[in-house]
């Protein structure tokens, strides 16, 4: 862990990041992509000190509400967050003054923070997003050996629904060879109905790979599946985007399996959902056609 002074904190897309780096050892992880300019080791979490207070003064100067958003870089329930509380000092800024929230997460410290998200989404809306990608436990020790299995997901996200907390799932990366499987997909789309989400981003069956996180992802295949990074490469190369032979297959599933269980399977509908601002009084009807 080092601490830097950032010069500001809220995105012109209204979205945070406390923190820089991770350790859930996620072997996919696009984050570590040199396309993103991380000056130091991605296990070396760069935390910004000053973006409690950062934060605070750029709320306090925006003149219309919206939704705010972390997670798309860094999961801000890293295990640094326990001990700095960070993240549960950004919640209780961003229902002080009023502001909408969404966060993408892996990890069950989430459910430490519920009276804070409770609290949002009783004057606007908070939606808790997390990311599931393999329904074999010992599969997903492999593939992500640092954060908290899937099963342990599925129950928070069943507390969070429970509570009242509405969540979006992300079906992804969806690995060729490795678990682009029927029974993973269906596996993981159980838990979904079972948990009530309100809707599941997935982008396809596959995966994306560019400099940084190819190398990575190879170094590790390497370790737990020698052979598949060979056959990567001889099926890929050094494609970005890598997409399963299975793709048609499972996302005639996913599409299926979402329609007959009422979740919300449209991308841009979710995304249109997860940003629009609105209150308790006043709630956006969104057009769903």
């Amino acid at each position: 862990m080092h601490c830097v002074k950032a010069k500001g904190i809220l995105s012109s897309k209204n979205g945070i990041n406390i923190y820089r780096g991770c350790v859930h050892g996620c072997i996919y992880c696009d984050s570590r992509s040199a396309c993103y300019r991380m000056s130091h080791d991605f296990e070396d979490i760069e935390v910004k000190e000053n973006a409690v207070e950062l934060l605070e003064s750029a709320l306090k100067r925006k003149q219309k509400k919206c939704m705010i958003g972390t997670g798309s870089m860094t999961d801000p329930y890293i295990p640094l967050e326990r001990e700095l509380e960070f993240m549960r000092k950004v919640l209780a800024l961003i229902e002080r003054y009023g502001f909408g929230f969404t966060l993408i997460t892996k990890s069950d410290l989430v459910l430490r923070d519920i009276d804070l998200l409770q609290a949002i989404n009783k004057k606007t809306k908070c939606v808790v997003q997390m990311t599931l990608t393999t329904y074999d436990e010992t599969l997903c020790k492999k593939l992500e050996p640092n954060v908290c299995t899937t099963h342990r997901r599925f129950e928070v996200l069943k507390e969070l629904h429970r509570l009242g907390i509405p969540t979006v799932v992300w079906l992804c990366p969806i690995l060729p060879f490795i678990n682009d499987t029927k029974e993973n997909v269906e596996g993981i789309l159980n838990y979904c109905i079972e948990a009530k989400v309100y809707g599941i981003i997935c982008f396809g069956m596959g995966l994306t790979l560019r400099e940084g996180n190819r190398e990575y992802f190879f170094k590790k295949l390497d370790k737990l599946y020698p052979i598949l990074k060979i056959k990567y490469l001889k099926e890929y190369g050094k494609n970005y985007f890598i997409t399963s032979k299975r793709n048609s297959e499972l996302m005639n599933i996913f599409h299926e399996m979402c329609e007959a269980n009422g979740i919300i399977h449209n991308n841009e509908e979710i995304f249109k959902y997860l940003n629009t601002f609105e209150t308790k009084e006043n709630p956006v009807q969104l057009d769903l056609w």
